[in-house]
């Protein structure tokens, strides 16, 4: 198994089940990996790839909902798709609440369950990428001097040059001379791209102006 590859990790306790679910999503092109409780998933070797887990909820030790709460704690954001022979309506709910992409009755219909299972993937890639995309922005911020910043902050909140000028007590020419350094460093080459890089950093705008 390596970070390449998409990995399906089954958690299920009946082996029959686990052995049925591994042969569909082989037949996929999909890379099932299977656990008979919680603990050995938690136990497993560190993934860093795209993935995400079919699970049951009723298991020994702790049970599916319970093995949910404990991934968040632990900051792993592999997407759910629970699949059980002992849910109701409250209980889809609250998984749904804290996150899973969906919540399945055994018997299932198997397009049903791999085409959850593609979404569960497809989310997975697009939260690693927004992810990753935020890690680089914080990178390109460290680059920034503190002045850059203060500038950088004073344009998200909407400030024309003359203002930020003003406000930061250095000249319009100054100011223009940052903000076409900030934009550089960030590589960005517009307003709304600038503003938008800063909304999934994390960069509040300058609450002075």
């Amino acid at each position: 198994m390596t970070d390449r590859e998409e990995v399906v990790f089954v958690v299920d306790d009946d082996d029959a089940v686990r052995k049925g679910l591994a042969r569909l999503l082989r037949s996929v092109g999909h890379t099932p990996v299977t656990f008979a409780c919680a603990a050995e998933f938690l136990s497993r070797e560190n993934y860093g790839g795209i993935g995400c887990i079919v699970l049951d909820v009723r298991m020994p030790g702790l049970n599916g909902m319970e093995l949910q709460t404990e991934l968040a704690a632990r900051d792993i954001d592999l997407p759910i798709v629970f699949l059980t022979g002992h849910g109701d309506i409250p209980m889809s709910v609250q998984a749904m609440k804290r996150g899973a992409v969906d919540f399945l009755t055994k018997p299932v219909d198997e397009r049903v369950l791999l085409d959850s299972v593609q979404q569960a993937l497809r989310r997975h890639k697009s939260r690693r990428a927004e992810r990753q995309e935020a890690e680089a922005m914080q990178a390109r911020l460290q680059m920034l001097t503190s002045r850059e910043l203060e500038v950088l902050r004073c344009v998200i909140a909407g400030a024309r040059n003359k203002r930020i000028a003003a406000h930061l007590g250095i000249a319009e020419q100054t100011v223009k001379i940052h903000r076409a350094r900030v934009m550089a460093k960030l590589g960005v080459h517009t307003w709304t791209e600038l503003f938008q890089a800063c909304q999934r950093a994390g960069i509040e705008p300058s609450p002075d102006l």
